[in-house]
């Protein structure tokens, strides 16, 4: 029987369905419909270009099936517009407004020396809650005014001002909230201030929960009472006693817009604790008060009439006083301005800090300064002695670690730390910067003579700086000329014409960037590029010039300073930043100037530190009015720079160090240079003396060519390139009173009997009467020193300056008011 089923393939037909044709069937195509009448060729052609228009659109082939179709775009709009309508639900349900955290009974953080042990506990929170009532209207709106101006008629968070402020954020405009105060209470109280997503998301939700369910007034209290002010205060009546030493109903307007300041930036607009910032301080005060006036709290003639209130005196917890404090102060400073936690954040505590501060070496350092220094004042009985200040900061040059550091004599009883301010000028210890930046920049004098340290320069008192619009013809100490020197010489004995002019020659904006390469920050007060700046009119502080100092030690290699080697919580590490080591200057630019520091310890105004028993490359340097007196000086191995200062402890004006120990002057080779000298050999007691390893310029170790000497220093003279300066010049003064520094010179008629070392340098000049049998001509410069035994008769000028000043530290007479060695 067969089988009725069609063969593999086989399509069945409609009977009544036409055969298509043998050209059809080659070609694939579907059998149309059954043929009606005939179409005429126009139809035909117009019914192709419609069927191959609706094919084509129903292909989208290349780039346009990339394109979504609208349907697509406005289901995927409302399936996002659900998913987030959902979250909002989902998450205004589930979270809860939890309880307080702990922040509202903040921990201690604890400090730890580098080994380990305890150095100290940054003691307990300060929090005094008040009810709304008892804060004054005018003070709640300098709040309001500093923090959310709409606080009363806004929601309780504001996406808008959210999504700016990240915006701003994220394109460099720097960190911004853009939360309402609604949000920052619920940080403050519920939540923390950690910098995270999830924070972020269960603020957001809190704080809409709270808005439904309290009032203004209870939110606006909640935050007043548990914002951080500075000064370990949280709250505004703790902060009104920290500040004001008041209850917070007794503050004015103007103190409470400078509390309201103090919201943003608690540690940087303390203008008692952090002078420097006193600018940005004021400008935010300022904002406040006309976001009163803006907001009608104020009127414009109350505006006009108000004046900073100045706030009192920091009164540290008694478990910082000695040095702890400052160290303290200055490691917190440290974390905080690198980003490594927000101030807020570090105030809630529970933090293990462990330091790089040797125990050792720290207490070595305050021996050094009550040894040298602080058992010789006697306030009661010299009145000067009451305006003395020290600061001393130590840095390994190799790691960038601060091993010690000295603040002042307590921090319970003078809390400005001397070590980190920044309202002294650095005198003449900002010299070697000048060299250095003439040997990395490759630089030659107004002759064009290449700069090195036996480059002539005229040394003359008032001579006039050649090259510069600027008209300057600074004083030397003295008012001593000296005619045709090396620069070797002038840094020896800290000539300012010599300086005054070089840094004329290099380029007033070269200098300034050697500097900030070396470490000094570009914003230092006055770091202003011209010819004064040669004479240090900047204000640096003793950690930023022990910075600088440690890159020359390093070879010219910066690593930035660190007072931090690690930080935990609850056994949770913090990240630390990275300190990648760079080369500021090239290493002959720092070995070079090192060879010359040497030369200064040796030879110039920085002997005391000879008796720490390492060698040692230093520069002294004597501020405007001798309101400071430097020694920065380093072995190879650790950098270390001293400084007195003069300030009124009543007053806290800036004043003259004359007189103070009983002193004429005090300069940076006196008192700080034995200090750094006592410290050092304490620090470097178990190491072996080691030399410097030095890679010089070229003609760096050359000497000089011969030169015909001057037999009058006090005569100008032209510099004449190719000659040879004089033999280490001594230093007249103008009234040379008798008996030189110290028994006739610098000691017993020059610096050791009669000039350098009996005679001149040694035995009568600089070796065995001057330069050669006799100094430069007859026993010095001329018969004996300079002129008969040192400048005249017995070393330097009889005496250099007073009878029993410092023996050699200082020289000269009082210098004028524009004064810098």
């Amino acid at each position: 029987m067969s089988d009725p089923s069609p063969p593999p393939g086989w399509t069945p037909r409609d009977p009544d369905t036409p055969t298509p044709s043998a050209g059809q069937q080659a070609n694939g195509a579907a059998p149309g419909p059954p043929p009606g009448p005939p179409a005429t060729p126009k139809e035909a052609r117009k019914a192709e270009k419609q069927r191959a228009k609706a094919a084509k659109k129903a292909r989208r082939t290349g780039w346009r099936r990339l394109i979504p179709t609208w349907r697509m775009v406005l289901g995927a709009f409302l399936l996002v517009a659900l998913v987030c309508i959902g979250a909002l639900i989902a998450g205004y349900l589930l979270v809860r407004i939890p309880p307080a955290n702990a922040a509202a009974v903040a921990q201690s953080n604890v400090y730890l020396y580098s080994d380990g042990s305890q150095l100290a506990r940054d003691g307990e929170v300060n929090r005094v809650n008040v009810p709304l009532s008892q804060i004054p209207r005018t003070v709640q709106e300098t709040v309001l005014a500093a923090e959310d101006r709409d606080f009363y008629s806004e929601r309780a968070v504001d996406p808008a001002a959210m999504i700016r402020a990240a915006w701003n954020t994220a394109t460099g405009k720097g960190t911004q909230s853009g939360s309402t105060i609604t949000q920052q209470y619920v940080k403050n109280y519920y939540l923390g201030q950690e910098q995270t997503i999830k924070r972020k998301v269960k603020e957001f939700f809190i704080a809409i929960k709270l808005g439904r369910e309290e009032s203004k007034d209870y939110i606006l209290e909640g935050y007043l009472n548990t914002s951080y002010f500075g000064r370990n205060a949280y709250g505004i009546q703790a902060a009104a006693q920290a500040y004001y030493g008041k209850d917070v109903g007794k503050l004015t307007t103007t103190e409470g817009a400078y509390l309201a300041t103090l919201l943003n930036s608690p540690s940087a607009f303390d203008v008692v604790a952090h002078p420097q910032g006193r600018a940005r301080a004021l400008a935010r005060w300022n904002y406040v008060l006309d976001g009163m006036v803006k907001k009608g709290w104020m009127t414009a003639s109350e505006r006009a009439a108000a004046q900073f209130p100045e706030p009192g005196k920091v009164r540290p917890a008694a478990g910082l006083s000695g040095q702890r404090g400052y160290l303290v102060e200055a490691i917190k400073d440290y974390i905080v301005e690198n980003k490594i936690l927000d101030d807020k954040t570090f105030a809630e505590g529970g933090y293990r800090i462990t330091t790089t501060i040797d125990k050792t070496r720290q207490t070595a350092m305050v021996d050094a300064v009550n040894d040298k220094m602080v058992s010789k004042l006697d306030p009661g009985k010299i009145k000067a002695d009451r305006v003395v200040r020290t600061g001393a900061v130590s840095i390994d040059p190799a790691t960038g670690k601060v091993v010690a550091m000295y603040g002042g004599i307590d921090y319970t009883k003078q809390y400005v730390n001397n070590a980190t301010r920044h309202d002294f000028q650095v005198a003449s210890t900002f010299k070697p910067f000048v060299f250095a930046s003439a040997v990395q920049n490759d630089s030659h004098t107004q002759e064009g003579r290449l700069i090195t340290p036996y480059t002539i320069y005229n040394g003359d008192n008032k001579r006039r700086v050649v090259g510069t619009r600027i008209p300057y013809a600074p004083e030397n100490e003295g008012q001593i000329s000296y005619g045709n020197i090396t620069v070797n010489t002038a840094t020896d004995l800290s000539v300012n014409a010599v300086f005054a002019q070089m840094v004329v020659d290099v380029g007033t904006d070269k200098v300034k960037q050697t500097a900030v390469a070396l470490g000094i920050p570009e914003n230092t007060p006055n770091l202003v590029a011209g010819p004064a700046m040669a004479l240090g009119t900047m204000q640096a502080s003793v950690l930023d010039m022990t910075q600088a100092y440690a890159t020359l030690a390093d070879h010219g290699r910066r690593t930035p300073y660190t007072f931090v080697e690690k930080i935990t919580k609850a056994g949770d590490s913090v990240s630390l930043p990275h300190r990648d080591q760079s080369q500021a200057v090239s290493r002959e630019a720092a070995d070079t100037t090192t060879s010359m520091l040497v030369s200064v310890v040796d030879n110039g105004t920085g002997t005391a530190a000879l008796a720490a028993g390492h060698p040692a490359a230093g520069k002294t340097g004597t501020g405007e009015d001798d309101r400071s007196a430097w020694f920065a000086a380093y072995t190879p191995n650790l950098v270390t720079v001293v400084s007195m200062m003069g300030q009124d402890p009543d007053t806290g004006s800036l004043e003259s160090l004359y007189g103070a120990l009983g002193e004429a002057r005090i300069g940076g080779g006196g008192y700080p240079a034995r200090i750094w000298a006592q410290y050092t050999k304490t620090a470097l007691a178990d190491s072996d003396p080691q030399e410097f390893d030095l890679e010089l310029m070229p003609g760096a170790n050359q000497p000089p060519p011969p030169v015909n000497p001057n037999p009058n220093p006090n005569q100008s003279q032209e510099e004449t390139p190719g000659e040879r300066p004089p033999g280490r010049p001594g230093r007249p003064t103008r009234n040379p009173p008798t008996g030189g520094q110290t028994q006739g010179g610098r000691t017993d008629g020059g610096r050791n009997t009669g000039g350098q070392n009996t005679g001149g340098q040694n035995t009568g000049g600089q070796t065995t009467g001057g330069q050669t049998t006799g100094g430069q001509t007859n026993g010095g410069q001329t018969n004996g020193g300079q002129t008969t035994g040192g400048q005249t008769t017995g070393g330097l000028t009889t005496g250099s300056t007073t009878a029993g000043t410092q023996g050699g530290t200082t020289e000269g007479l009082r210098p004028p008011a524009d004064f810098l060695e």
